[in-house]
């Protein structure tokens, strides 16, 4: 083996898990799959929006670009007893295998075993280590750690009044989507960590709905497959996704990426949903996260190249607030902001309550049930800075620390449980809500806008910040737990409750099927 010299990575440090026990040493003899990612060199993706077809022609540059990149990391893998199992150049990763030994020794760990509640995994804390000649180039080493990087934030009602909810298309009408499109030739990604769907309940679903059952393909990330039966909570999440996503647009496949609840399974889900050339989706819908804090700086440089990389191949990338409120269900006495919905790289998605008279929504609020403490995900990130496109909005400081930062979410959409999404699981049909149901519903728009656009929506954040009254915005309510004021209020223009607000579905239509400028 060469001698190399070793140096900390700043950027891996990882804390203890949280509320876990350490039961022993990870075993000696156990392999492993690591995801290696690269970082992105200046100028990689450039003018690729403009390619017949983008996905090849930055797949085609970074070959050349990361050619010496990868040459050193199978180098490092050869003196460390670790396979090279993959190369992805278009994503810039690099799958390595090796035991659980050999991984510890090439990165300078130790890699425990932990328990918390039921579920059971491997662990590390503190930082990594890389040969000296590694570190300008490693952007993240993911897949040591398989802590649960988010959970699933569907919200079922145990006790659902009859006619409580609506189905899906019917809160597209209440939103004035379009008619007359219905998302055909377009592909929505879904990313689960978790759960199955099964066949009977979809079919269920959409002849209730009296519409087509739309083209549902599974594909497996990291040995993850569609599995129905092991969660009810996942499960949940995966029937809410498909059906609201396939309700408001039938026309549209839905891919669905299922890969393990852990920081290299949520990455390597949403890297390899971007980068497909077989879907090629236009719009991705993502219902799982966790606070913004819980990850390590690397695994989150990592998703957020990923989610460049999806403006840049002009993919909108829709993302859950969190349902707990401005705490994001925390005890620890601070605001919290749920990721990845607080990447400058996704639209963020808070939820709402509405009111109708059967035909139309005659009152709107911020979605907030702080009994059962329960309500829309927002506030002011802490570790991004304001983004170009929201400065003028002038986002409030955040409430604790006084600094000004990314604000979440920067739409919205009806989340609470009476007012929810009526889906059938397991043959029964039921009411869930959560701001796990707005972001396939905007994803589910943006396929109806797609079908008819010169080009597709892509990153469209800019857009809808210079033009406000493309959304109705939600004046009033609040996401403060009850009994505190840790939380934000409701008011005109931009907030942290409920962001620009919730769509108007044929004006938005109308704006971007006319130009993308």
């Amino acid at each position: 083996m060469a001698e190399r010299h070793l140096a900390d990575f700043p950027d891996s440090l990882l804390p203890p898990p949280e509320d876990a026990t350490r039961t022993g040493d990870a075993p000696a003899d156990e392999r492993l799959e690591l995801s290696l990612y690269l970082k992105p060199q200046p100028g990689e993706a450039e003018s690729v929006a403009g390619a017949q077809d983008p996905r090849a022609a930055l797949a085609a540059r970074r070959h050349a670009r990361h050619r010496d990149d990868i040459a050193r990391v199978r180098q490092f893998a050869a003196d460390h007893s670790l396979t090279v199992a993959s190369v992805e150049p278009a994503r810039r990763l690099v799958k390595l295998a090796g035991t659980v030994a050999a991984c510890e020794a090439a990165f300078g760990t130790k890699l425990s075993l932990y328990r918390q509640g039921e579920r059971q995994f491997r662990g590390r804390s503190g930082m990594l280590r890389l040969p000296a000649d590694l570190l300008p180039i490693v952007e993240a080493v993911l897949g040591l750690d398989d802590r649960p990087a988010a959970f699933a934030k569907a919200l079922r009602m145990d006790d659902v009044a009859a006619g409580a909810g609506y189905r899906p298309n019917r809160i597209g009408a209440f939103y004035d989507f379009p008619t007359g499109v219905t998302g055909a030739g377009q592909c929505i990604a879904i990313i689960e960590l978790g759960g199955g769907y099964l066949d009977a309940d979809n079919a269920a679903a959409f002849a209730a709905m009296d519409l087509p059952l739309p083209e549902i393909v599974a594909v497996p990330i990291d040995g993850a497959t569609n599995a129905p039966g092991h969660s009810t909570a996942a499960d949940e999440e995966v029937a809410l996704d498909l059906q609201v996503a396939g309700g408001v647009a039938p026309g549209a496949r839905l891919a669905v990426y299922f890969a393990p609840a852990s920081f290299a399974g949520f990455v390597d889900a949403v890297s390899a949903a971007i980068h497909d050339p077989a879907h090629a989706p236009g719009a991705l819908s993502i219902s799982w996260g966790v606070n913004e804090t819980a990850w390590s700086a690397a695994a989150r440089q990592a998703m957020d190249s990923a989610l460049e990389d999806a403006a840049k191949l002009r993919v909108s990338v829709f993302v859950a607030a969190g349902d707990n409120l401005a705490t994001n269900g925390k005890t620890d006495g601070a605001l919290h902001v749920q990721y990845p919905a607080s990447s400058p790289w996704a639209i963020g998605c808070g939820g709402t309550a509405i009111t109708t008279d059967g035909a139309r929504i005659t009152a709107e609020t911020v979605w907030s049930d702080t009994g059962n403490g329960e309500g829309t995900g927002g506030g002011i990130s802490t570790l991004y800075p304001v983004p170009d496109f929201q400065q003028a909005a002038n986002p409030p400081v955040q409430m604790q620390t006084r600094q000004p930062g990314r604000g979440v979410p920067d739409v919205a959409g009806d989340a609470a449980q009476p007012s929810g999404y009526v889906i059938v699981l397991n043959g029964v049909t039921k009411t869930i809500g959560g701001t796990s149901a707005v972001a396939p519903l905007w994803a589910g728009l943006a396929a109806l806008i797609n079908e008819r656009a010169p080009a597709p929506l892509g990153f469209f954040l800019p857009t809808l910040y210079a033009e406000p009254g493309l959304l109705r915005p939600i004046t009033e309510g609040d996401n403060k737990p009850k009994g505190t004021e840790l939380g934000y209020v409701a008011g005109p223009g931009w907030n942290p409750c409920t962001g620009l607000g919730v769509p108007k579905g044929q004006a938005l239509f109308e704006r971007f099927t006319k130009t993308n400028s």
